[in-house]
């Protein structure tokens, strides 16, 4: 089943959203979105732990 996340999922105030086939190719995705358009962001296990709270199958 594909997998979708989007900012807006985790209260961001970002309109950027992903699909991916599994997990770990979402989580790649996810986290080349936030160096590139969140200015360095860095992903912490905390919000990785949120992020993939929010993933949804579709």
């Amino acid at each position: 089943m594909t997998k979708s996340i989007s900012c807006a999922d985790t209260g961001a105030n970002c309109s950027w959203s992903t699909t991916a086939e599994t997990e770990e190719d979402l989580m790649k995705k996810v986290s080349q979105h936030a160096k590139e358009e969140h200015e360095g962001m860095k992903v912490t296990p905390e919000l990785v732990a949120k992020i993939k709270s929010h993933i949804k199958e579709i």
